[in-house]
């Protein structure tokens, strides 16, 4: 029977800091000892690693590094390869997650003009209409602070405005100069508002006979 491998040579410890950063598995794993647990999640207990890689090859399994800080350190008998494809659709679905809660932002000034509260106003139904949260900032400057009313008042306008598209998530709330407030989309939002001419197509509904 062969030497074991215990990684107590200088070249091996080496290589075990130069992979340090990166998931250990098979003869990469330089340790005396684990403490193993099965394929489908059943505690072995702790081993030599010589068996733990003998049961690994018998069960055409990869020995995987689970936590290399425990001691001795934790591994599990899996197939590497799927294993490292399911992190990446997780990774992949994870990023997705957070694409679809991006927080877009607009500002609006307490005496924004009617022209510009529109004009902000159809950038808050789009983006809630993409399904992104909002956040609304009105910025006060100088006699402007002495009255967060103003500001109040303009955010409960604006949340009625684009009510069938969100609703408040976060409520208004001064931040220093500015006061904040956080709209969600709904669960089943509409890309748009329904135009009357769309609302003059749909079929009258028939008489009761």
């Amino acid at each position: 029977m062969g030497a074991p491998r215990t990684g107590s040579h200088g070249l091996s410890r080496t290589r075990g800091e130069l992979i340090s950063t990166e998931t250990r598995i098979n003869e990469r794993i330089r340790v005396p000892e684990v403490r193993l647990v099965g394929p489908n999640g059943e505690q072995v207990g702790i081993v030599r690693i010589e068996d733990a890689l003998r049961l690994a090859r018998e069960a055409d399994l990869d020995l995987v590094e689970v936590a290399a800080q425990a001691r001795p350190p934790v591994c599990k008998l899996m197939d590497y390869g799927k294993f490292k494809y399911e992190s990446a659709q997780k990774a992949r679905e994870s990023r997705r997650n957070q694409q679809q809660t991006v927080i877009k932002e607009q500002k609006l000034r307490p005496k924004i003009d009617p022209h510009d509260y529109e004009t902000k106003k159809g950038h808050v139904t789009r983006f809630l209409g993409q399904g992104h949260k909002v956040k609304v900032t009105i910025m006060f400057r100088g006699r402007e602070q002495s009255r967060p009313e103003l500001g109040f008042r303009l955010l409960q306008r604006l949340a009625e405005d684009v009510g069938e598209l969100g609703y408040v998530e976060a409520t208004p709330k001064q931040d220093g100069r500015n006061m904040t407030m956080v709209l969600a989309p709904n669960k089943k939002p509409q890309k748009a508002p329904r135009s009357q001419q769309e609302a003059q197509q749909e079929p009258a509904p028939e008489p009761a006979g």
